[in-house]
């Protein structure tokens, strides 16, 4: 059986022909013929637009269709040249998926993603009622002012749907609300309308994304659990170019990497929900993410405070372990 995001990608790279040309070529004019990008920015979506488009006036139907493809096309586009699917153990995804996510989003955390573009595997959630299989998830600069955003293209029983966050020092709904503002004003610029910046939408679009931001962060985080059981000993790494008659290029990888996730973590989550663990109270549980502040510099010297994102992290597990191994 096909993998879901290796089947979308099959069906994407037949519907485009020459997408794969048109990506080495806007990826060789990064920094020369075009403006440069970040690293962690695959290729920006101005590019995929221009790929969609393939010449399309502005205004003109061909135009508003290479829009609404662009999303999929980034997503999938950018998967393409790693491949890397994510499935989390279940005890730590449910652990993340409840743990609310307050205060500022961690920008600079999300700029760490593992890889340019991740696909989560999402057995037992679901988006606004519909069965969520998996979604990818990458960050995308905007060239126009230099903006990151958290870009997610939902794999639903409904089809692919995009959801985006323009990350920065706010919350989620306000994330969520620069979007919808974002995308009203280009509505009316197409001559469209989009009336989904009202209070309802940005409650409920928060709710739903939190569990998947949640499991983002993780696999951002400073050491999060990933294994490929195929290949224990290599570590998630992102492809280099090789040089060619056409210049320097990105080739895929023959098929895709599954990457086991908090599997040792779940583990502990596991044993702990055992009966002797709840009846003496040593039950081990996810510390919720938070933020940190702390001060750095010399005592004696111009200090400066900071805020930290710390991911979730098991704890109480060693005494329950030591009560628990007495014979």
């Amino acid at each position: 059986m096909t993998l879901r995001p290796l089947a979308h990608l099959n069906q994407t790279s037949r519907q485009f022909g020459k997408i794969w040309h048109n990506v080495d070529i806007f990826r060789q004019a990064k920094g020369t013929d075009l403006p440069n990008w970040p690293s962690w920015c695959f290729l920006p979506m101005a590019a995929w637009v221009a790929i969609a488009s393939e010449g399309a006036e502005f205004g003109s139907v061909e135009m508003l269709q290479a829009a609404s493809d662009a999303s999929r096309l980034a997503a999938i586009g950018t998967w393409r040249y790693t491949q890397g699917i994510y499935r989390f153990d279940e005890y730590l995804a449910e652990a993340l998926t409840e743990t609310r996510l307050d205060g500022k989003i961690p920008t600079d955390l999300l700029l760490r993603l593992p890889e340019w573009c991740v696909y989560v595997e999402t057995p037992r959630q679901e988006w606004c009622g519909a069965t969520l299989y998996g979604f990818w998830a990458h960050v995308e600069h905007d060239i126009n002012d230099a903006r990151p955003e958290l870009r997610f293209l939902l794999d639903t029983e409904k089809g692919l749907i995009p959801q985006i966050l323009h990350i920065g020092p706010w919350t989620i709904d306000e994330a969520i609300s620069r979007w919808a503002r974002e995308a009203e004003k280009e509505a009316m610029q197409m001559g469209l309308m989009f009336s989904s910046g009202r209070a309802e939408f940005i409650r409920t679009c928060t709710l739903a994304i939190q569990p998947l931001l949640s499991m983002v962060l993780y696999l951002c985080s400073e050491e999060p659990e990933l294994k490929d059981r195929n290949f224990p000993d290599h570590g998630v790494c992102l492809p280099k170019a090789k040089r060619t008659k056409r210049g320097w290029r990105l080739f895929p990888p023959a098929k895709p990497r599954i990457w086991s996730v908090g599997q040792h973590t779940g583990d502990i989550l596991r044993r702990g929900c055992n009966k002797q663990a709840v009846e003496r109270n040593f039950r081990p549980h996810l510390r919720r993410a938070h933020w940190h502040g702390y001060w750095s510099g010399p005592r004696d010297g111009e200090r400066k405070f900071s805020f930290k994102w710390l991911p979730p992290v098991v704890v109480g597990w060693k005494v329950y372990e030591e009560e628990t191994s007495t014979p």
